[in-house]
């Protein structure tokens, strides 16, 4: 069932990514950002901490956290994430490769991390659209992410 859902959820993210990407262009200045679609700083602040709860408490995932400054990952990744839904927010961070370096994080793990954040966009009271479209802009960091 959890392959099915993982299976499921990347099949709806690549779809929304092909979808989203072509409507782009007929996209306008005068539609709202995604981060204030969000609700902005507060919501994506939100988002963040209810990942770090998953995370805290998944006994698959937190293993790859456990020599992590949680502060430092909390405040680079609300930058990360206000950055990437067209927020105020400028990353200051490393890159997805030089954090992810040496993690060694499988498809599978990877998968499971998307489902956590899912699960904290869904305890934030995100709707399933603006889900969609933040998966979407966080898409391409998926190859800097995975070990192969």
């Amino acid at each position: 069932m959890m392959l099915y859902r993982s299976f499921y959820r990347f099949i709806l993210v690549l779809g929304s990514c092909v979808l989203l990407q072509a409507c782009q262009s007929t996209t306008t200045s005068s539609e709202q950002s995604l981060y204030l679609t969000l609700g902005g700083q507060s919501k994506v602040e939100e988002i963040v901490d209810n990942f770090i709860y998953e995370i805290e408490f998944n006994p698959q995932i937190f293993p790859y956290f456990t020599n992590t400054n949680v502060e430092r990952f909390r405040e680079k990744l609300i930058e990360h994430l206000c950055m990437l839904t067209q927020g105020p927010c400028e990353y200051t961070g490393d890159t997805m490769v030089q954090v992810h370096t040496g993690m060694n994080i499988t498809e599978h793990d990877f998968n499971l991390g998307v489902d956590l954040f899912i699960k904290a966009m869904e305890k934030a009271d995100i709707p399933h659209r603006v889900q969609n479209r933040v998966l979407q802009t966080m898409a391409p960091t998926r190859k800097d992410i995975i070990y192969l």
